[in-house]
This record gives C-alpha cells, sequence and structure tokens, in this order.
C-alpha cells in the first residue's frame, strides 16, 4: 500500500528566516524549505507539533523552530518534549501526534530517536497515520537520517570505504528504500554513504545538502526542495562489490556505482531508480 502521507527529509541548516551560512538561498517566505513544510500540511494554520528528542539542547532548538514558524505566519505550533519510551506511550502524547497536522523532527542524535520510539507506541501510531492519512513528517539532520529503515548513525569521512567504517542501525521505518545522510557536501560524506550502499545495494543512499531536502510522496516520488543539492547513489546494477567477502577495516573496491546530483525541482522516482530533471517552465512543488 502506498502511503497516503508525505515525508519531507532536510539535510540540516535549512534557513529559519534570521540569517544563515548559506551562499545561495531563496526567499524564506515564499520559497524556503519550511515555508514547503508548512505548505505541505495544509497552511498557517495547521498543528504543527516540533519533536527535539534527538537534540541535547530540545528547549533551544524548540524555541528556534517555534520562532521561525511563527514568523512565516503559524498560529498552531507545539512541542512535543519526549525523552524516554515511557513518556512516548503517555496517553497525551498520543492525542498530540492524533490531532497533527505536521510532525517536525530535530537535528541531534539519531540514535536518540531509536531509542525513545523504537517499539512505542508514538511511533506505530505515527507509521499508521502516514500509511493512511495525509500526515506530514518532516526531520532535519537527524531527524532526517532517522527516517529510513536502515540509518545511519556513525562513520568519519576520513575513514569511510574502509569495510566498518560506517555504522548502521534500525531506524524509525518510515522509508525502507533509501538511506539518508545529511550536511553531505560540506561534511564531505561521500564515502560514508557509498559505502552505506556498498553493503545494502538494494537501497537508494539519499545524501541530503544543507538547507536542501526532499518531499517524498507515496513512498515511491522525491521532489528537491531548498537552494542546495541532492546526491542519490544507485548500487542496484554494481558490476562489482566485494563487501560481503572483506575483513573489518579493508578498503573496498565498488563498480558501476550510479551517481544523480539534482537541484531544487528536480524529481527521482524511487521504485525506476529514475531522475527527472526539472523543465524550465515546469512549477516547483
Amino acid at each position: 500500500m502506498r502511503p497516503k502521507g508525505k515525508l519531507i527529509a532536510i539535510g540540516g541548516n535549512e534557513d529559519k528566516g534570521f540569517g544563515t551560512e548559506e551562499s545561495y538561498t531563496l526567499d524564506f517566505i515564499e520559497d524556503g524549505i519550511l515555508s514547503h513544510v508548512v505548505e505541505q500540511g495544509g497552511g498557517l494554520h495547521a498543528r504543527i507539533e516540533i519533536i527535539p528528542t534527538a537534540s541535547s539542547i530540545p528547549e533551544d532548538v524548540a524555541q528556534n523552530y517555534i520562532k521561525a514558524f511563527t514568523k512565516l505566519g503559524c498560529t498552531n505550533v507545539g512541542v512535543l518534549t519526549v525523552r524516554s519510551r515511557k513518556k512516548a506511550n503517555k496517553s497525551e502524547i498520543l492525542e498530540r501526534i492524533r490531532q497533527a497536522d505536521i510532525l517536525m523532527f530535530s537535528g541531534g542524535d539519531q540514535r536518540r530517536l531509536s531509542k525513545v520510539f523504537h517499539d512505542s507506541e508514538a511511533l506505530q501510531l505515527m507509521q499508521h497515520r502516514y500509511t493512511h492519512e495525509n500526515l506530514i513528517i518532516a526531520g532535519t539532520s537527524a531527524g532526517a537520517v532517522g527516517m529510513s529503515g536502515t540509518m545511519v548513525f556513525g562513520g568519519s569521512a576520513a575513514y569511510a570505504l574502509l569495510k566498518g567504517a560506517v555504522k548502521l542501525m534500525p531506524g524509525l521505518g518510515f522509508v525502507e528504500e533509501v538511506i539518508f545522510d545529511s550536511h553531505f557536501i560540506v561534511r564531505g560524506r561521500f564515502g560514508r554513504l557509498a559505502e552505506a550502499v556498498a553493503l545494502h545495494p538494494d537501497k537508494l543512499g539519499i545524501g541530503l545538502g544543507e538547507d536542501t531536502g526532499v518531499v517524498i510522496t507515496e513512498g515511491n516520488r522525491f521532489q528537491v526542495i531548498g537552494s542546495g543539492m541532492v546526491i542519490v547513489f544507485d548500487g542496484s546494477d554494481l558490476s562489482h562489490n566485494n563487501a560481503a567477502v572483506l575483513e573489518q577495516g579493508t578498503p573496498m573496491s565498488i563498480g558501476n556505482l550510479r551517481v544523480h546530483i539534482l537541484a531544487n525541482g528536480d524529481e527521482f522516482l524511487i521504485d525506476n531508480k529514475k531522475p527527472v530533471i526539472l523543465a524550465l517552465d515546469k512549477p516547483f512543488v
């Protein structure tokens, strides 16, 4: 069954309307990442729940998002402070998830997301609503990386492509066909994601640039939003891949790894593994 909801995975450092480090930006109100999140969720009166679980400073992070969404004109923004699995099973948390139009996961450490939400009633409810209702689930940085069934949680870019350098674990499981990585270009995570795809060649690797994201519809098609780039690694037709036979710490050998570089408005068909490059007269999401 194709999900009725949408996922919005963001690479981190998205423009919040009060300063940015990006050299190229889009108009915050009209074209910014968070304006797309609001639009997809039904507009300025949509019920938005910020979930700063991944962050070590959840109060500060939540306030930044409240300010950003308020600047956009949003009128119904709350914060779900969930720091334990016990809290994730509480009835008041579940009721707020039922009432939300948009769930916005912050950055931080994606392992916290797995620890708190794995096997929880809150995650089961999110997955059900995402599948059967028009729920928007957005996440930035760790919040984006944690969306997939297989999740990157560590691995130095400097040692990538030595088998075992990339660290993987189960994520929240909203989408099984991809593996996300964030801050992809500025932190040089090409090798890290390439190794993840070599280990799981049935999955697409999606490297999200900063202030850049993808809107995934029906679990099968995504469109790029934001000011940067998205890098897609497709390992479905590798000519050789010795990941399975190598010892830990050994350099890997991979052949025919397809790479697609996409920008604002470009699309990609996940099932068909096919890019659809934006025509000049085609409207953005």
